[in-house]
């Protein structure tokens, strides 16, 4: 492991001294790669210095106790190896998990799509129950959000909701939320008590920079338009709603949530901008997902996830065949537990493909 860490660190020491050039910082886009990079390096390089002061520890005791001259001293180094060895592979665990290639898609902003799928009603309220769900929890990260665009439900909850999440690794985290959402429960809007199953889709993009997409002004048609919905007097009496059509793909972005038209035409291109990253991701993670016949994060968009099933305060992850009787506090944020057992499925997956990773 020792070899492979200090391969890492070469390039550590590289990428240090790359930072620092007037040619990279003039390259907006290789100097925020770089970065990123150098912080990712920077956190296993901390791993490093521990393993070999740990290493140095196991060798400094045996050697010790194999002089055997100090009885005193080789009682203490015998229960500073026994110690060592009780915390190294521990380390190597974490060392082998961090030695994963990472996607570099996953240190970027989202933009998140809910959109209520069958189940009329209950469906549009069952999305709103899901936005909330990941606000409360885009909160406890100390992350940021902000509403895009939204069309409200007859009954509650969204027909839409889309919003952006700033924040750190905030896509490596928030990919796995993507595809079809199911809730099997008694619909506010049933007065028989019958227990019906609906459905949400959610869709993950991450937020493409200016640099990852160019769109050509000519591709683009802007169409203006009166906002709906809350919002006060500048609803539906000035043109603040901006539209976008790629008439190229016939991809559509608006924007609403602003009263300043620039601003929404602002927000209106990051969604397209992302949209149009998006599509090309999502042929990568089939290819990908095929190659390794991955489950976890296959950019099937129709794929169902999830289950919510309130009779029996039950969520059940369907990629991972994991059941938490946990309903309420999931329900209300507390999704870390699942996050943390998709990410643990996907990075299996990428050890078994790295195998050189020792």
């Amino acid at each position: 492991m020792i070899e492979r860490l200090n391969i890492v660190k070469q390039r550590f020491d590289e990428v240090n001294d790359l930072i620092i050039q007037p040619d990279v910082i003039s390259d907006q886009k290789r100097y925020i790669e770089l970065n990123k990079e150098y912080k990712d390096l920077r956190a296993l390089m901390d791993e490093r210095e521990k393993y070999i002061s740990l290493t140095d520890n196991i060798q400094e005791a045996e050697e010790i106790i194999a002089d055997g001259s100090d009885p005193e001293m080789t009682d203490m180094a015998k229960l500073q190896l026994e110690e060592a060895k009780a915390q190294l592979p521990e380390l190597e665990d974490k060392i082998r998990m961090m030695l994963i290639p990472k996607d570099p898609e996953d240190g970027k902003n989202v933009v998140m799509e809910i959109r209520a799928g069958t189940g009329g009603d209950e469906a549009s309220i069952f999305a709103g129950d899901l936005y909330r769900m990941y606000t409360k929890y885009v909160e406890s990260r100390g992350w940021s959000h902000n509403i895009v665009d939204f069309s409200e439900g007859t009954s509650g909850g969204f027909k839409e909701m889309i919003f952006e999440i700033s924040g750190e690794d905030v896509y490596g985290t928030m990919k796995f939320e993507a595809g079809v959402h199911r809730v099997q429960r008694v619909p506010q809007t049933e007065t028989q008590g019958r227990v019906h199953t609906s459905a949400a889709t959610v869709m993950v993009l991450p937020e493409a920079e200016e640099f990852d997409v160019q769109i050509d002004p000519k591709d683009v048609r802007i169409d203006y338009f009166c906002s709906s919905g809350p919002g006060g007097q500048s609803v539906n009496t000035t043109y603040s709603a901006v539209r976008l059509t790629h008439e190229p793909t016939g991809l559509v972005a608006q924007c609403q949530d602003q009263k300043s038209q620039h601003k929404n035409k602002e927000k209106a291109f990051r969604v397209l901008r992302s949209r149009l990253y998006e599509m090309e991701l999502a042929k990568k993670m089939e290819a990908d997902a095929a190659k390794r016949n991955s489950m976890v994060s296959s950019g099937d968009r129709s794929a169902k996830i999830r289950t919510y099933n309130y009779a029996q305060s039950r969520v059940t992850d369907h990629r991972i065949n994991l059941t938490l009787y946990d309903l309420s506090n999931i329900i209300n944020g507390d999704i870390q537990k699942i996050i943390d057992e998709l990410q643990l499925a996907e990075n299996t997956e990428k050890l078994k493909e790295n195998s050189d990773i020792l």
